[in-house]
């Protein structure tokens, strides 16, 4: 069982795709689990999590696209998510920016991934599009769910929906499921989302450095975000950009139309791969 208690940090546990280890970087403890690779010479798939996500909230999906690239995988939890060191404070509006220029890196590092695939969704895919502008020569390509790049009115919408949500119903107890202090990781990413000085947040500049290939996937009826995202993304990147529009779907491609995900993403990292 867990330690739900504030600041508690819990053992190696058991999950459906693994053994979850611990990192220090920075000055916290990360949890994350690998995969291994059951071909060799291929990129590490690096899944980037949601701002309410974690490596368990991923479930089977990062071990299904594993099993049919045959490449490994890193999954982890960012400081202040999961079961990785709770939130201490508040997030600044270059949150994003800190985690890809300064935490990613230093994981990376640590663990040897030196060529990657990054696969984020929503603000995952907003960390991974910095880190590969600032590391083009280890990144071999991206996958990118629902990302953001510069703020929309309708995110902002639905962020104080949630807040509504979250104090109203059941989801702060499904919530406190998969993190170590449901609270502190809801508010750290709600409050600053709802910033007035977020408003202006914006990485449009750094996906105009990206010279690795793009696959961005978006649900048509995505509460969080519009195709405009999709868009910025595709007329500034120096690599070519596919792009997946998917009816039926909302904020999570990988729930919402998983099977359609998971064969598309895979056929996709196998021609990155083989280049």
């Amino acid at each position: 069982m867990h330690d739900r208690r504030p600041g508690a940090l819990n053992p190696p546990l058991q999950v459906e795709t693994g053994c979850i280890e611990r990192i220090e970087i920075g000055g916290c403890e990360l949890e994350f689990y690998r995969l291994p690779a059951s071909r060799r010479d291929l990129p590490v798939l690096v899944f980037l999590h949601e701002g309410l996500g974690s490596a368990g909230l991923w479930r089977d999906f990062p071990a299904a696209i594993a099993g049919r690239t045959g490449c490994a995988a890193l999954v982890y939890s960012r400081y202040g998510n999961g079961f990785s060191t709770p939130l201490a404070g508040t997030r600044a509006p270059e949150y994003m920016h800190d985690e890809a220029l300064d935490a990613l890196p230093a994981l990376l590092r640590k663990l040897g991934v030196e060529d990657a695939v990054l696969f984020g969704h929503s603000d995952g895919g907003s960390i991974a599009l910095i880190y590969a502008a600032e590391h083009p020569a280890c990144v071999r390509g991206i996958v990118l769910e629902a990302p953001h790049v510069f703020v929309e009115d309708i995110s902002v919408r639905s962020i104080a929906a949630i807040k509504t949500q979250f104090e109203s119903s059941d989801l702060r107890v499904r919530m406190a499921k998969h993190h170590a202090d449901a609270d502190r990781t809801f508010y750290g990413w709600n409050d600053i989302w709802l910033a007035p000085a977020f408003r202006d947040w914006n990485i449009e500049s750094y996906a105009a450095r990206v010279s690795a290939p793009v696959l961005a996937i978006q649900g048509v009826d995505d509460e969080y975000g519009t195709p405009a995202q999709l868009d910025a993304i595709a007329a500034r990147a120096r690599a070519p950009v596919d792009r997946l529009l998917l009816a039926r779907c909302k904020h999570a491609p990988h729930r919402d139309r998983a099977a359609l995900v998971e064969a598309v993403a895979s056929d996709w990292i196998e021609s990155v791969a083989a280049r």
